[in-house]
This record gives C-alpha cells, sequence and structure tokens, in this order.
C-alpha cells in the first residue's frame, strides 16, 4: 500500500516514461511538420475536446470501480484481523485460561493460535502467487507441515487442521459442544473472507472494456496536436505531453487498484496485516517474542506489503 508521505516522483512517472517518450517525439514531428510547411493538417479543437470528456468519463467509472475493488479487499483483511482476534480470545476463555492450566491444554493452544498466524500468512502469500509455505516452518510443526503439503491450497489445509483440533479438543473434554459451535463459527467466516479474497483475485475486470477505453485513449492523444498546433505553435508539445500524463496516470491508477494482490506497492498490505496479527496473537499467549518488520531499503519507505 502507497503511505501518504515521500512517494518518489520516479515511481509515479516510471509507469508511463515509455509512453511519454513516444508521445513527445510525435509532439515534435507534428510541430516540425506543421512549421516547415511540410503539411498544414489542423482540426477542429472541439474534436479532441468531446473525445477527451467522453474518455473522462470512461475513466472515472473505471478508476471507481478499481478502487471498489482495491477497498472490498481492505475491508475482508480487517475482518480476517478482528477474527483472528476473537478465534484466540474464545480458545483462551474456553480452554480453562488459568495458572493451573494442564501442560497438555497449554500446547494446544499455543498450536493452535501459531497456526491461525500461519493461516494468515500462507493466504497473503498464495494471493499473491508466491510460496505459500514459505517462512512458516517457524510456526508450524513438522506434522502440520507435511500435512498441508498435500494440498494445492495451503489454507485450506491449515482449517481442515484447527477443525480436527476442536474436534480432539471436544472429545478430550477442553472445550463443551456449544463452544465448538462458536469456534467453528469464527472458522467459517475466516473461511468466508478467504474465499471472497480468492474471488477478487480470479476475477479479471473485463479485458474489453480494458482494450477500448485504451484504443480511444490513443485515438485522442493522436488527434490532440492536431487541434492545438494553429492556437499555440510549438508551445503544443509541452501540452500535448502534460495532458496525455494526465490521462495516462489515472488509466495506470486503475490498472493497478483493480488487482490488489499482485506483489506491487499498490497492493492491499496483507504482509504488514499479518505480522500485526502475529504480534496480536502472541501477546494474547504472553510470547512477547514478536519478529521485526525487514528493514527497508530508502528507495522503497513510501510503501507497505
Amino acid at each position: 500500500m502507497l503511505l501518504k508521505e515521500n512517494i518518489p516522483f520516479g515511481y509515479v512517472f516510471g509507469k508511463i516514461k515509455y509512453e511519454l517518450i513516444w508521445i513527445t517525439l510525435y509532439a515534435v514531428g507534428i510541430a516540425i511538420y506543421h512549421n516547415f510547411h511540410i503539411t498544414r493538417i489542423s482540426i477542429p479543437i472541439a474534436i479532441p475536446a468531446i473525445l477527451g470528456t467522453v474518455i473522462s468519463l470512461l475513466l472515472g467509472f473505471r478508476s471507481n470501480q478499481a478502487y471498489e475493488r482495491w477497498w472490498e479487499a481492505r475491508i475482508i483483511w480487517g475482518a480476517i484481523v478482528n477474527d483472528s482476534r476473537s478465534l484466540t480470545r474464545q480458545l483462551l476463555t474456553f480452554t480453562n485460561y488459568a495458572e493451573d492450566t494442564p501442560p497438555e491444554v497449554i500446547r494446544f493452544r499455543e498450536q493452535f493460535v501459531r497456526r491461525q498466524i500461519a493461516w494468515c500468512y500462507s493466504l497473503g502469500q498464495s494471493l499473491r502467487k508466491l510460496n505459500p509455505m514459505g517462512g512458516l516452518d517457524r510456526l508450524l510443526s513438522k506434522r502440520e507441515l507435511e500435512h498441508i503439503s498435500r494440498y494445492d491450497n495451503k489454507p485450506v489445509g491449515l482449517q481442515e487442521l484447527h477443525a480436527m483440533d476442536l474436534d480432539y479438543a471436544l472429545k478430550q473434554g477442553w472445550i463443551n459442544r456449544y463452544q465448538q459451535v462458536q469456534l467453528d463459527s469464527t472458522l467459517t467466516r475466516l473461511c468466508d473472507s478467504m474465499g471472497r479474497c480468492e474471488r477478487i483475485k480470479n476475477t479479471i475486470f473485463p479485458a474489453t472494456y480494458s482494450l477500448y477505453i485504451h484504443l480511444t485513449l490513443n485515438l485522442f492523444i493522436i488527434l490532440l496536436p492536431f487541434g492545438l498546433i494553429e492556437f499555440f505553435g510549438v508551445i503544443e508539445i509541452p501540452l500535448v505531453v502534460a495532458i496525455a500524463a494526465s490521462f495516462l496516470l489515472i488509466e495506470k491508477m486503475a490498472i493497478h487498484l483493480q488487482d490488489p494482490f499482485e506483489n506491487k506497492p499498490t497492493d492491499t498490505p496483507v504482509t504488514a496485516i499479518s505480522r500485526n496479527i502475529e504480534k496480536d496473537l502472541k501477546q494474547m499467549l504472553k510470547d512477547w517474542q514478536i519478529p521485526q518488520a525487514p528493514e527497508m531499503e530508502p528507495a522503497e519507505r513510501f510503501y507497505i506489503l
């Protein structure tokens, strides 16, 4: 997620640098042809103005839809934070959270909570098409790692282990039937959140809509110098570049926001959220050894993942 401050201009304009190079060369070529009387083609300024108005409406609609996808992803991960805390709180209180708690119950709770932390990391990494088991060996036992290695969807395997442990706790008498139902309801909400994330990830923005906007935008940029050259002369070069850059940046912004799980600076910060979940859940376990966030290079401090 991009932060509010210190976003470098190099990152912003780096997204359209090649397009701006070609547009600048094109605008310079039109100015040369016009000033040396090689060609005197010009069109009324109203034509690119009308086209620009239409493109503005289309880009506005696309930007709104893209932001809604990004914001929905953030809302889902906010729910994952809440449900992870609720699951841990329920587990600790339901299993007689006291000084005389049996050692096997303490081990059960620690294993369960650490697995929930691993689930958050694994879900975020799988959504970004990274290794969903990367770094989980510090949280999971060898038996758990071996169990989920057989699953294509690792978070599903972790949730199955959750369900099996709840059934075991019920049979051991550590929780009663009503408490198991309550814990299972929280697990169901977490599963729902996972499915909603996967829906956003696997549902692409309509390709035809993107193509039509891009083609119309290119037509607008092609016509723009011919509409400005009669009024501004060579000044049309910076004007064309500035106007084109504005439209291109809005288009790029929408493209990045519409895919919130692509391991880019504009992503939903699932890793940072998972790290906060780990901190909260471990502190609920009275475990104060919280891993620190990796130190970022100065050039990368304008966003969090």
